[in-house]
């Protein structure tokens, strides 16, 4: 059987570079220059506090942003940003923020956001069943939003954007959980950026919000301490008792993209190689594979796919997982094939797969 770790093409948690789990292993038992395991060292140590600063510089580094941007390792995942967003930007405001309901997540974040105002949502994929975004003739978005919340990757679906949405003069909000750092992104021209690490950039446990300055000058401060951005800027990410392993994992992961990838741009070109091998096996497959998304927004991330027939998924799915292909099933809420090659998914895995794709085929078709 192959190794189990380097054919993980799980929606999530995704996989970790190789090298990365190496040094994992290592600090568990103990971090080099402290002497103690990464689970015992204190959140209130210089050390730590020296990783939360080279982190956030990292992050600055490969999104090309600039220290007008405060870098924060928040809790609670991309849920806890589906409501804390909307209290700090929507509550109490008479014009309501535009949303994209575009899959799976993004229907999770608008009953959220319509807890705290109105929101109006600009766009709706339901109708055609989430297989493709629209286009800018289908988008209307109101200057006087207070902002514009959209997902730029959709893991269920395998839709992702491959350009920036929303008017300059509305302040963009972007989930980019699933392809955070996986390619450039225009960063600046968002005013929040947040990413839950358990795709691209680490283990569950640490959201990375990127916020802008001025974003937060009129902004609702009427808020408890651990949902107020504020309260950790102040802090420095440590206003309670944060997850020191999951940051500590993710500051690796960003030494691995800078020092072994060469930066985001490199990182994009892998992953569209990655991507290209797989769309390639579907649209080559004379209708055995049949792909969801509409081919203009498929996703770098995330390729979601079916058989013939429930049965011959089931096979599919049987056979990979005793080739030692593991994670392949499709999200529990529409079923089917899923691949999610992320960062850390090589090259030579997406190859493996793609013959083990080709000889399933060759052996099943009618």
């Amino acid at each position: 059987m192959k190794p189990r770790n380097s054919l993980n093409f799980s929606g999530g948690p995704g996989a970790l570079p190789e090298s990365v789990l190496r040094q994992v292993q290592k600090a568990i038992l103990e971090v080099p220059e402290v002497g103690l395991s990464i689970l015992g060292i204190s959140h209130r140590s210089d050390w730590f506090a020296s990783v939360i600063t080279e982190l956030e510089n990292n992050i600055r580094t490969l999104l090309g942003v600039s220290d007008n941007y405060h870098v924060l390792f928040l809790q609670g995942g991309a849920t806890q940003q589906f409501s804390m967003v909307p209290m700090t930007l929507l509550r109490g405001k008479t014009h309501a923020a535009d949303y994209l309901h575009t899959g799976y997540w993004s229907g999770k974040a608008i009953p959220e956001a319509k807890r705290e105002g109105p929101v109006n949502v600009a766009w709706s994929g339901a109708d055609s069943g989430f297989n493709r975004l629209p286009g800018d003739d289908e988008l209307a978005f109101s200057a006087d939003a207070p902002y514009i919340h959209y997902i730029s990757n959709e893991t269920v679906e395998g839709l992702q954007f491959h350009r920036v949405l929303g008017r300059d003069d509305v302040p963009r909000v972007c989930d980019m959980s699933s392809d955070f750092l996986s390619r450039p992104c225009e960063a600046e021209r968002y005013s929040l950026i947040y990413a839950h690490a358990q795709k691209n950039i680490g283990p569950a446990g640490v959201t990375v919000v990127l916020v802008r300055d001025e974003l937060l000058n009129d902004a609702n401060a009427d808020l408890p301490g651990f949902l107020n951005y504020r309260s950790h800027i102040q802090a420095h990410s440590n206003f309670n008792t944060p997850p020191v392993f999951a940051i500590y994992v993710v500051l690796l992961v960003s030494r691995w993209l800078m020092n072994e990838i060469g930066g985001v741009a490199s990182m994009a070109e892998i992953n569209h190689s990655k991507a290209e091998l797989l769309y390639r096996m579907l649209d080559n497959s004379d209708g055995f594979y049949r792909g969801r998304a509409a081919v203009r927004d498929r996703s770098l991330m995330n390729v979601v796919f079916n058989l013939p027939s429930p049965e011959m998924e089931r096979r599919f799915l049987s056979d990979a997982l005793e080739a030692g292909f593991s994670g392949l099933a499709g999200h529990r809420a529409i079923g089917g094939i899923r691949a999610s090659i992320y960062n850390a998914l090589t090259l030579s895995a997406v190859e493996q797969l793609a013959g083990f794709m080709e000889d399933f085929r060759r052996a099943h078709k009618a």
